[in-house]
């Protein structure tokens, strides 16, 4: 059944967010390192491809290339038109072969070049893993300071696109255990492209997860509801220009006091949605950057609310979550008023058909938040 005129108004209104602080100040950054650079609406594809368009125009050493990105634009259309405006050998294809996608971006950035490479899925990564770790991540500590491996890997990850089990992995704890890597995650136009630009400027490698459920419009996890796109949300309205988003601080996405959530990408805009929905006055911190983290955003949210939830997609034994509980209770012990809550996928493959049970949703999520507040048995 077609949503009624009366439910797509509704769902536009609830999923509508407020600008917060942190990302105001962004905004201001922006502004002031580029003034005249005008604000224009973006989806999460239009802010990674103008990031990397930017960045092209302005650095004849970064090349961008991956499976199908050339001629066809990427699976997803990220790269759509740069190898047509910057020619086939700074944007093309590359074989079906993440490992040598990879190997050939290491011996690229040691010699000097910043190549931004797309492993189509983030699922996909796994052939490139000795690249990764023994390589790119190790290559400013084994050649002490004499190369390092200016790279971005970008991945389009997480699920609510009904992929399965091989097209809606989140990996990113894999990620944060090798030392050497950064870990970005952004849940909205604006930081994407911040964030691009500023993993293309590091002198490290970073892998750029990208929450493809977020590519169109933000997902509070209500899968029955309509769409809303970016353009109707303040986040979407992205500088058109340079501006750069730091690759180690997080944000107070909604400002609370009962209760901090900690999470990021999708989970971000999932969390804010329950905390509404559960009558919880919760503070939902956006990280981000997964690893390196803003320890002092997480420490100063919690100890000011005395509660912790935290929230991904990804399974829950030894996910990024457990890392941040065990953050929060070696730096808030003496704040903490409740257990840390964690709300994540399950402990199994990404299930087709069983995609909404798996997925942790707005109502998982608030009654996470009802048990850290006291508010549910």
């Amino acid at each position: 059944m077609q949503p009624s005129t009366e439910d797509t108004a509704k769902a536009m209104q609830q999923a509508e967010p407020v600008t917060t602080q942190a990302q105001q100040r962004d905004q201001q950054r922006a502004e002031a390192q580029h003034p005249d650079a005008s604000r224009v609406p973006m989806t999460m594809i239009q802010a990674l491809r103008s990031a990397m368009d930017v960045m092209m125009a302005r650095d004849d050493n970064v090349i961008v290339y991956g499976q199908d990105v050339g001629y066809f634009g990427g699976v997803f259309r990220v790269t759509e038109g740069l190898q047509a405006k910057y020619g086939k050998t700074r944007c093309f294809d590359a074989p079906i072969s993440e490992g040598g996608i990879v190997g050939t971006a290491i011996g690229m950035a040691a010699y000097g070049l910043k190549p931004v490479v797309e492993i189509q899925f983030a699922d996909y990564f796994y052939p490139a893993t000795d690249q990764i770790v023994s390589e790119a991540a190790r290559m400013r500590h084994r050649s002490n300071g004499d190369f390092t491996a200016p790279m971005t890997i970008r991945m389009p990850c997480g699920g609510g696109i009904y992929g399965g089990q091989t097209h809606s992995q989140s990996p990113e704890a894999f990620f944060t255990h090798v030392c050497g890597l950064r870990t970005v995650m952004p849940s909205n136009p604006y930081d994407a492209k911040g964030l691009l630009i500023a993993s293309i400027e590091c002198e490290d490698p970073v892998i750029f997860l990208e929450p493809k459920r977020l590519y169109n419009g933000p997902f509070d996890g209500h899968h029955d509801r309509p769409v809303v796109p970016w353009s109707k949300h303040a986040l979407g309205m992205v500088p058109e220009g340079y501006f750069r988003v730091p690759l180690d601080s997080a944000v107070v996405f909604r400002p609370g006091k009962e209760v901090t959530v900690l999470t990021y990408g999708t989970m971000v805009w999932v969390a804010e949605c329950a905390a509404r929905e559960a009558g919880v006055d919760a503070e939902v911190i956006d990280l981000r950057s997964i690893w390196p983290l803003d320890l002092e955003t997480i420490v100063n949210s919690v100890k000011k609310t005395g509660r912790c939830v935290v929230v991904h997609e990804a399974t829950r034994t030894s996910g990024f979550g457990a890392e941040l509980a065990a953050l929060v209770q070696e730096h808030c012990f003496w704040h903490l008023e409740a257990p840390i809550e964690r709300v994540t996928g399950w402990d199994t493959p990404y299930p087709h058909a069983q995609e909404w049970d798996y997925f942790p949703g707005p109502a998982r999520v608030g009654a996470a938040l009802k048990r850290a507040v006291g508010k549910e048995a």
